[in-house]
């Protein structure tokens, strides 16, 4: 059995921050491969499912970020889950927004979520790392990781959600690389169009606009419209 964490903070009030990137990666799983309806268990939401052919459980710890770990360290204990069938995803500053990397055991790197599962479970886990972007002085860093998206942010967001729940079948293989690759390729064809260089004489071959929630094939990017639409 696989266990994929998702980070964030419970409730409305933190819904939109960019900190709670992991909860959305995790509910765009749930939604696009099937899993069942959330309840309350192990200091979290959870939903059952599978990937493949590999039974998957979905965790959301209730216990705010900082504790984070003491979730997933009861459901890892109940299920018998080996640290290395445990996956989390969560939201990394020193990656560019839209960035998406594997890494498995490592350090925290200050990240408080991953700081909190380390002590409970130890290290060598499997974390899917999506960039938020840094803010530029670090400052800044406590408002932009606990502030909300911005409209604008759907434009790769959802895309990105998108792409991380139709590939997630591939994170029943142990390295991560087929699934990172998988995610990477699906978004590059759309990186293309917005990045395509309009030919002045040709209006046919002016750049395509970016992406958006609409033209993706998922209904969890629907929510994720409803969500952030009323933020600039």
């Amino acid at each position: 059995m696989l266990l994929l964490v998702g980070l964030g903070n419970p409730g409305e009030k933190y819904a939109r921050h960019r900190h709670n990137i992991g909860f959305m990666a995790v509910d765009a799983i749930a939604e696009t491969q099937g899993f069942g309806p959330a309840r309350s268990k192990f200091q979290g939401e959870i939903r059952d499912g599978t990937l493949g052919r590999e039974k998957a459980l979905i965790l959301k710890p209730q216990t705010y970020m900082n504790d984070s770990g003491r979730a997933v360290g009861e459901a890892a204990r109940f299920y018998k889950i080996a640290p290395e069938d445990i996956i989390v995803f969560y939201d990394e500053l020193d990656l560019a927004p839209g960035k998406l990397r594997v890494k498995i055991g490592g350090g925290a790197a200050g990240h408080n979520g991953i700081r909190s599962i380390d002590s409970h479970i130890g290290n060598t886990f499997k974390r899917i790392r999506i960039g938020i972007g840094h803010p530029g002085d670090k400052s800044r860093v406590t408002n932009h990781v606990l502030g909300d998206f911005a409209k604008s942010d759907q434009d790769w967001l959802a895309p990105m959600l998108d792409a991380i729940a139709s590939e997630a079948p591939y994170l029943v293989e142990p390295d991560g690389n087929r699934f990172a690759t998988a995610v990477a390729q699906k978004l590059a064809p759309l990186k293309k169009e917005v990045t395509a260089k309009p030919d002045p004489g040709n209006e046919r071959n002016q750049p395509a606009p970016a992406l958006t929630p609409e033209k993706t094939n998922n209904a969890f990017t629907d929510a994720l419209k409803k969500l952030l639409g009323d933020k600039e």
